[in-house]
């Protein structure tokens, strides 16, 4: 019988390769199954970061997540959201200097404006104003569909669009007449043209983002920045004085206002316009 450090010896000797062959086949297939796992576990991961990585428009906005609808996920109420709509009622709102006759109802969890068989639909604003802010707000329109999303409204004037910047809302395909670029949905409406149509159809759920902080504004669609400017600079200024509100000299000139949802505009009956959502957050 060997002894055992003859035996320790003997496997750590080339001899062992030479008697008995199948041990070095061993070794060659251990060698392969490390390499082999080794470069599968390396693509797998290559894969997966490349699943899970954030595509460049989103990389300084993420969308709110709205698996609940109208209720604050615990991490925005440590960010300071604010629930400006609880899915069931107008608290925080109120018709634009009180009007009466207003088409605004919350219903199955949304706050729809339908066009009424009369002439009177006034606008919904908040009963708080905003200077620097953050709005996240879901937003949906029937075919043929007009509304629209001010902010920095005052109530100085007979409208709420004749102080406030205005988010455009519509039917960008089927809206009867002809929409300029500076029209369409998402838009600074009469002003900025949005960069691309991100726009879901009539009928589906958009999410919105405008942002306000010191002059800057940004608009977001659906994941996507589609308008960016600078309110009341030089070039802000001239792109005012050429166009619709030329002569509106309190437009766009209030630091701090109330938001506004633009009752169903579009005239044509059966049209309306919904949302659910609505957050903000003071920046």
């Amino acid at each position: 019988m060997l002894h055992f450090w003859g035996i320790k010896y003997l496997f750590k000797s080339q001899y062992i390769n030479i008697k008995f062959p199948i041990f070095s086949h061993f070794k060659k297939i251990n060698r392969m199954k490390k390499k082999f796992l080794f470069t599968l576990s390396v693509a797998i991961a290559f894969f997966t970061a490349q699943s899970f990585k954030v595509p460049a428009h989103l990389k300084t906005l993420v969308i709110n997540d709205t698996s609940a609808d109208n209720q604050l996920t615990q991490q925005e109420k440590q960010e300071g959201w604010k629930l400006l709509f609880d899915g069931k009622t107008l608290h925080n709102w109120r018709t634009y200097k009180n009007i009466s006759g207003s088409s605004w109802k919350a219903n199955d969890g949304a706050l729809c404006s339908e066009k009424p068989s009369g002439n009177q639909n006034p606008d919904l604003i908040t009963t708080d104003m905003y200077q620097n802010f953050q709005l996240s707000i879901d937003w949906k329109i029937s075919p043929q569909g007009n509304s629209g999303i001010m902010y920095l409204v005052t109530k100085d004037h007979d409208q709420t669009y004749e102080s406030g910047p205005e988010y455009q809302l519509i039917d960008n395909k089927g809206f009867t007449g002809q929409i300029e670029e500076n029209q369409k949905a998402a838009a600074n409406y009469a002003m900025q043209a949005p960069a691309v149509d991100a726009t879901k159809p009539p009928g589906e759920w958009n999410h919105a983002v405008i942002i306000v902080n010191k002059g800057h504004v940004e608009h977001w669609l659906n994941g996507q920045k589609v308008v960016e400017y600078e309110l009341g600079s030089d070039k802000w200024k001239e792109q005012k004085a050429a166009g619709k509100w030329k002569d509106e000299a309190g437009y766009g000139s209030a630091k701090s206002g109330h938001i506004a949802l633009q009752a169903s505009h579009s005239g044509v009956a059966n049209t309306g316009v919904c949302f659910k959502n609505i957050k903000i957050k003071v920046l």
